[in-house]
């Protein structure tokens, strides 16, 4: 992670990189989360409990339309495969 340290209010930088893959719906839950949903450690234990189990449910929620996104997406990919003439490339990307 890289901090840059200036004069005007800027977040952190951080940089998250894999190898050979894009990130999985769950990765890109676990960051949105961490955006989403920050609960300072200097808080009462039952608000970061309340908070946590708050966190959870809202990252249920969203894994589940980060998964939703991705078939939607290779649907509309299939069928411009398919529909540009490519039939073979379209049921490659299907059995993804």
């Amino acid at each position: 992670m890289f901090d840059v340290k200036t004069g005007a209010f800027l977040s952190p930088v951080e940089v998250m990189t894999t190898m050979g893959k894009g990130f999985s719906p769950e990765e890109i839950a676990a960051r949105c989360m961490d955006k989403i949903l920050q609960v300072s450690d200097t808080a009462p234990e039952p608000i970061r409990k309340q908070a946590k189990v708050f966190q959870e449910a809202v990252h249920g929620v969203v894994l589940f339309y980060l998964k939703e996104a991705v078939k939607s997406d290779r649907t509309s990919v299939y069928n411009e495969l398919k529909n540009s003439g490519f039939p073979e490339a379209a049921e490659l990307l299907r059995r993804l």
